[in-house]
């Protein structure tokens, strides 16, 4: 497994992509769509051995567009599907009707918190002005709890885990000989940042307590690692 480092110059701290590579040669989140993180990713995998043609599959931890921005123009180039937990699908597939859903259910939550102008403006500027980073259409292959994709050498076990996002889903594997498993958990913890609950996907019901059971689970699950 190789990972990625991927710059961020539009949100908060660096990302990370991985890919396994073998058999079936997979990524594990995309980036955001700027010049600057495409290059990196492309330099990346170039540097692992694996061009963006060589890709097998492409898998999303969440919908956002640091994670899921660059994931239809490698699709365009590979060929590969995209999985993704179909609640966060029809955003990253651009379906108007999920889109606007997600814009709708934004503004409903604004005006019951009743956000002074200034700040609205502000924010509301910050989400409708970085559409573009989402990057190229993707057509997109929905996953579930527990379902299983073909990557590397192995598989990916599908753990959802929302709160972070509603899709939100952790990417469970076998490690190399005696690491144990382990799993690829997104924004689901972070080593030196807030996940930012309760603020990132505004469709999340009870979001505080969502992510708490979903960290329950996830500890219950006793990874021996998790890659952010």
């Amino acid at each position: 497994m190789e990972r990625i480092r991927l710059g961020n110059t539009v949100f908060e701290g660096l990302n990370n992509a991985y890919l396994l590579p073998g058999d079936r040669p997979t990524l594990v989140d995309a980036g955001v769509a700027t010049d600057s993180v495409r290059r990196d990713l492309r330099e990346g995998l170039d540097a692992a051995g694996c061009g963006v043609a060589d890709l097998d599959a492409i898998v999303l931890t969440h919908w956002h567009a640091d994670h899921a921005g660059l994931a239809g123009e490698l699709q365009a180039e590979s060929g590969a599907p995209v999985y993704v937990h179909a609640d966060d699908a029809g955003i990253v597939a651009g379906d108007p009707d999920a889109v606007a859903a997600e814009r709708s259910i934004r503004e409903r939550r604004f005006d019951e918190w009743r956000i002074p102008d200034e700040p609205l403006a502000e924010v509301t500027a910050f989400l409708d002005g970085h559409d573009d980073l989402r990057g190229d259409r993707v057509d997109v292959t929905p996953v579930e709890d527990g379902d299983r994709i073909a990557a590397g050498d192995g598989e990916l076990e599908v753990v959802h885990l929302p709160g972070h996002a509603a899709g939100l889903s952790a990417f469970a594997f076998d490690g190399e000989p005696g690491a144990g498993r382990q799993a690829f958990v997104g924004d689901a913890i972070l080593p030196k940042y807030t996940p930012n609950v309760g603020g990132a996907d505004l469709r999340v019901d009870r979001p505080l307590e969502t992510y708490l059971d979903s960290l329950a689970r996830l500890a219950a699950l006793d990874f021996e690692r998790a890659w952010p």
